[in-house]
């Protein structure tokens, strides 16, 4: 989980380094479903920036309805390298049925 600053970029590093991400590597960052998914791209025109953060363009925080201090929960894929930042209300959603039959006592 990491939190999600006013000018887009996510605090945590940890994930863009278990990547191999360094400082200007060049991404592609999309919303797919509601969900953030980056990966590396050659004429892409988002980067690491300076520091080794993540920065998440507006268009995508506004299509997620992100805004300052939201948290969102990373995953990475080391293999094709594409990380994934699911907002919580998407997670709320998905999880939704789940809850759902966990408080009823029906088995998920």
């Amino acid at each position: 989980m990491s939190a999600v600053d006013k000018s887009g970029r996510v605090a945590d590093r940890s994930i863009v380094r278990v990547l191999g991400w360094g400082p200007g590597t060049r991404l592609d960052i999309r919303e797919q479903a509601g969900i953030i998914v980056a990966r590396t791209a050659v004429d892409a025109v988002h980067c690491i920036g300076d520091r080794g953060h993540l920065h998440l363009p507006l268009a995508v925080r506004r299509w997620c309805r992100l805004t300052a201090g939201d948290r969102v929960l990373l995953a990475a894929d080391p293999a094709p390298g594409v990380l994934v930042a699911h907002p919580l209300a998407v997670l709320d959603r998905l999880l939704a049925d789940v809850h759902a039959a966990v408080a009823g006592g029906e088995a998920a």
